[in-house]
C-alpha cells in the first residue's frame, strides 16, 4: 500500500537535512513510536513545528518569513556538531522574547536542557533600564552567568548573531553600524575565545564590511584580481612540499593554500602601515598530517626546501593559546622571492582551530551528555570565570562593558612560575597582576618580584616566556600606586577590595567629600538620612548610603551614576517644593533648606527647562551660553552655590573636565502656552566701517523682534569695523535666521558667537 509523502511547509524553504527530519518524524512509523521515549528527530522536528507555529505571520526587515531565521540558526548549530538539544534551542530562541510562550513551557514541552539554553540567550528586552548601557551590560552579565551553567548558550548566541549579520542589509544604516560594531567588539572575540575560527572570520570580515565599508570593496577587489598568480604560486610551493613530504613517509591529509580573511588583512596594513601591495603574506599554504611527531617533522622538511626568516617561527602546538588552538607557524621565502606563511598541524588541531569547542561535539564521542559545564580545574574557560568574577565589583555599567572588551580583545603573554606552570596574563601586564592571577593574599603580601632570576620593579611589563616568581612579607600590603600599572581587571578590582575593607571610614570621608562639591554641606547630613539616598543606595545594589559613600570613595562607583541615581529618585519621591508667596522666582533645593534664586528665563513654564537636573541646582554657563535646540552638556561645579553648570557641547571650558563631573543633559520641550524663554547670546560683527551700517543690523534684528541688551562699536581709522552685541534669543534655529540675515548685507565681512572664559 502507498503512503502519500507528509505535507511539509511551502511558504519558506527548508534546508535538504530539515526536510528529510520532518518527513522521518511525519511518517506512519515514527508515529507509532512510544512519544515517552522521543527520539533526536522527534525532538528536533517537534521544536521546528513549534516554532513555526509561534512564528506564523511575523516576518523580518526583508519581507521574508521570520522562521527563515530559526532554521538557519538551527542549522549552523547542526554544522558544529550539536546535540538535538542546540538544534531544538536554535529553532526556538526567539519564542521568549517576540512571543507570549514562557520559559516553563518551553520547560515542559522540551525538557529542562533545551529551556536553560533558550533562556541563557533571550535578551532582556521587557525589563526596564536607565541607558542603553546597562541594558547591554546586564544583557551580558546574564549571558555569562547562563555561559557558566552551559558553555552552549554562547554557542546559540553566536549562531543567531551570525545569521543576524548575514542579513543586515535589510536594516536602516545607524542600526547596521551599531549591531556590526557591537559584533566586532564583542561576538567575535568571543567566537575567538572559544576556538570556533570559522564563525570569528566571518563575523570580523561583515562586521568591516558595515563600518569601512569602501576599505572592504577595494581590499576584496585587490585581493580578486591577485587571485590567479597568488593560486599558481601557492600550488607550486604546495608541490614542491608534498613531493618531499612523500620521500620521507610523511602521510598529508591535505596541504593546499588558503586566503586570509578580510578583515585581518586590514589589520595588518593599520598595524604595519603599510599598503595592500606591501602585505605579502596575504594567503598561507596549511600541511595537515597525522601525529604531533610529524608536524615536528614537516617543519623540518619546509625549512630545508625554503629559507625560514628568521623571528616568524611560533609553536603553538608546545604552548597552546588559551582557546585550545595548536599548530606550528613559520613564514619562509618562496619561489618567487617572496614570504609565504605555512600552518602544519594534525587533523583534530584542524578540527578544533575551525570548531572549537564544538569540536568536543562533533568529533569526540563522549558516551553521555554533551553540555559543557565550568569547573574549577577547566583552564579553557579561565578567562570566562574572570567575567564571572566581576559580575559583583564592577557596578557601574560602562566600566563592567570596558573591563569584558578589554578581555575578549587582549593578546596573552605567557609566563611560567618557578615550578615550570604556564600563567596566561593580558598584554601589557606585571608582576602585580601575576601575583594576584596566583592567589588574592599573594597580591596583597607583594613585597617585590624577580623575573628571569633578576629583581625587577612590579611596574615591569612583562614578555613572553619570563619566569616569574613573588616576594610576599607578612607586613606588607597593596598600595594605591599599584593601580596606575596594574592591567588585569582581577588585580584592580582585588586591590580596591582590600583597600574596601582596610580604609571604610577614609572611603566614606572622601565619597561625602565628592558629594559635597556637588551638592555643598548645607543639608548633605539630612540628605544622607532621607529616602531618596537610601534609595539611591539599593538602584546602585548597596545596602545603606554609608556603603554607597564608601565605594564612591575608592573609586568602585563614579560620582556621575550615583547623581544621575539621586535625581531620579529624587524626582520620584520629592517632587520640587513651591515657591514662598514673598518671592514668586524662588525655587527651593530639594537637598538643602536653604532657597536658592533662578531666574524665571532659567526655569521655564513647565519646570527646569534642562533634562537631567531635575531638583538640582544649575545655572547656563556665561562662557557660551547656550541656547536651545543645540547639543549641551551638564559640569558639576566645584564651588557649593553654583551646582551644574550647562555648557554647550564642545565649549573650550569642558575641554578639561574629568569624566566624573560630565553629566548628560538636554532641553526640555518648550511650552506653547507661555511667552517664549529667550537666552542671552553674545556676536561679533567685523563690517567695512561706513557710517549707518549699526543702524542698519539693529533695524534687522528689530524686524525679528530681537531685544538688543548691549551694543558696542569699536574703529581703527581706515580699517574694518568690530561690533559687539549682547542679544536676547528663542533658540538656536532663530539665531540662525539671524545669522542668515545679517550675513546678506555686503558690508558684513564676518560673523560669530563669542564666548568667554569661565571658571567650571
Amino acid at each position: 500500500m502507498n503512503v502519500a509523502a507528509p505535507s511539509l511547509p511551502t511558504d519558506v524553504t527548508l534546508p535538504d537535512w530539515l526536510q528529510d527530519c520532518l518527513i522521518e518524524h511525519r511518517s506512519p512509523l515514527a508515529c507509532n513510536e512510544s512519544a515517552s521515549s522521543p527520539t533526536e528527530v522527534n525532538l528536533v522536528c517537534e521544536a521546528f513545528d513549534f516554532a513555526y507555529e509561534l512564528h506564523r505571520g511575523q516576518t523580518r526587515a526583508s519581507g521574508e518569513p521570520y522562521i527563515a531565521h530559526p532554521i538557519a540558526v538551527a542549522g549552523l548549530l547542526r554544522d558544529l556538531g550539536g546535540s538535538a538539544a542546540m538544534i531544538a534551542a536554535g529553532f526556538l530562541h526567539d519564542v521568549i522574547e517576540d512571543t507570549d510562550v514562557t520559559a516553563e513551557e518551553i520547560e515542559q514541552r522540551f525538557g529542562s536542557e533545551v529551556r536553560r539554553l533558550v533562556e541563557g540567550v533571550t535578551k532582556l528586552s521587557k525589563f526596564n533600564f536607565a541607558s542603553k548601557t546597562e541594558r547591554l551590560a546586564e544583557n551580558f552579565r546574564r549571558m555569562f552567568l547562563a555561559m557558566a551553567q552551559d558553555i552552549r548558550v554562547i554557542v546559540v548566541k553566536l549562531a543567531d548573531r551570525l545569521h543576524n549579520m548575514r542579513t543586515l542589509e535589510h536594516l536602516p544604516d545607524d542600526k547596521r553600524r551599531r549591531i556590526a560594531l557591537e559584533t566586532r567588539e564583542i561576538f567575535a572575540p568571543l567566537a575567538n575565545r572559544l576556538g570556533i575560527g570559522r564563525f570569528k572570520w566571518e563575523l570580523e570580515d561583515l562586521s568591516f564590511k558595515y563600518l569601512e565599508p569602501e576599505a572592504y570593496q577595494q581590499i576584496r577587489q585587490l585581493i580578486s584580481d591577485k587571485r590567479t598568480d597568488r593560486e599558481a604560486r601557492l600550488e607550486r610551493v604546495a608541490e614542491t612540499l608534498r613531493e618531499r613530504l612523500d620521500q620521507l613517509g610523511i602521510h598529508c591529509y591535505d596541504i593546499s593554500g588558503r586566503p586570509k580573511h578580510l578583515y585581518g588583512i586590514y589589520q595588518k596594513m593599520q598595524r604595519q602601515q603599510k599598503s595592500f601591495e606591501e602585505i605579502f603574506d596575504i594567503a598561507a599554504i596549511r600541511i595537515i598530517v597525522e601525529t604531533n611527531d610529524e608536524c615536528y617533522r614537516a617543519l623540518a622538511v619546509v625549512h630545508d626546501a625554503f629559507r625560514p626568516i628568521p623571528g616568524r617561527f611560533k609553536d603553538y602546538i608546545g604552548l597552546p593559546k588559551p582557546n585550545r588552538y595548536q599548530s606550528l607557524h613559520t613564514v619562509v621565502i618562496g619561489n618567487t622571492g617572496r614570504p609565504i606563511e605555512v600552518q602544519i598541524r594534525t587533523l583534530e588541531m584542524h578540527h578544533v582551530a575551525e570548531y572549537g569547542i564544538a569540536a568536543h561535539w562533533k568529533y569526540k564521542e563522549t558516551g553521555g551528555s554533551s553540555s559543557t559545564k565550568l569547573t574549577a580545574d577547566d583552564e579553557k574557560f579561565t578567562w570566562l570565570r574572570q567575567l564571572l568574577e566581576w559580575q559583583s565589583d564592577l557596578k557601574d555599567a560602562q566600566e563592567y562593558l570596558e573591563s569584558v572588551k578589554g578581555n575578549l580583545f587582549d593578546d596573552d603573554v605567557y609566563v611560567f612560575t618557578p615550578s615550570g606552570d604556564v600563567i596566561a596574563l593580558a598584554q601589557g601586564a606585571t608582576p602585580i597582576d601575576f601575583a594576584y592571577r596566583i592567589h588574592t593574599e599573594v597580591g596583597n603580601h607583594c613585597a617585590g618580584a624577580r623575573v628571569n632570576d633578576r629583581m625587577v620593579t612590579l611596574d615591569t611589563p612583562l614578555k613572553n616566556g619570563d619566569i616569574v616568581e613573588i616576594i610576599t612579607q607578612k607586613n606588607s600590603h597593596p598600595s594605591l600606586d599599584w593601580l596606575n600599572f596594574a592591567v588585569t581587571t582581577g588585580a584592580r578590582n582585588r586591590i580596591r577590595q582590600w583597600y574596601k575593607r582596610s580604609h571604610r571610614d577614609a572611603n566614606i570621608l572622601r565619597g561625602r567629600e565628592l558629594l559635597e562639591k556637588d551638592l555643598g554641606k548645607r543639608g548633605l547630613e539630612a540628605l544622607l538620612k532621607s529616602e531618596p539616598m537610601q534609595a539611591t543606595a539599593e538602584r546602585c545594589n548597596y545596602q545603606s548610603p554609608e556603603d554607597l559613600l564608601a565605594a564612591l570613595g575608592y573609586g568602585e562607583i563614579t560620582l556621575n551614576l550615583v547623581l544621575n541615581r539621586l535625581r531620579e529618585a529624587i524626582k520620584a519621591r520629592q517632587p520640587i517644593a513651591p515657591a514662598p508667596k514673598d518671592d514668586p522666582d524662588t525655587l527651593v533645593h530639594p537637598s538643602s533648606s536653604a532657597t536658592t534664586a533662578i531666574t524665571p528665563a532659567a526655569r521655564g513654564a513647565k519646570g527646569s527647562p534642562i533634562v537631567g537636573v531635575e531638583g538640582l541646582l544649575y545655572n547656563l554657563a556665561g562662557c557660551c551660553n547656550p541656547v536651545p535646540g543645540e547639543p549641551i552638556i551638564g559640569v558639576v561645579t566645584l564651588g557649593s552655590s553654583r551646582g551644574i553648570s550647562i555648557h554647550r557641547q564642545g565649549c573650550s571650558n569642558t575641554e578639561a573636565v574629568p569624566g566624573d563631573r560630565l553629566i548628560p543633559v538636554s532641553w526640555n520641550a518648550p511650552d506653547t502656552r507661555s511667552r517664549p524663554q529667550t537666552y542671552p547670546v553674545q556676536i561679533q560683527i567685523e563690517v567695512i566701517d561706513r557710517v549707518g551700517v549699526l543702524k542698519d543690523i539693529l533695524s534687522r534684528l528689530s524686524d525679528y523682534n530681537i531685544n538688543v541688551r548691549s551694543a558696542q562699536v569699536k574703529t581703527i581709522p581706515g580699517q574694518t569695523a568690530v561690533i559687539n552685541l549682547g542679544i536676547d534669543i528663542i533658540d538656536h534655529e532663530q539665531l540662525e535666521r539671524i545669522f542668515t540675515q545679517i550675513r546678506k548685507m555686503s558690508d558684513v565681512l564676518q560673523l560669530r558667537r563669542v564666548s568667554q572664559v569661565e571658571d567650571t
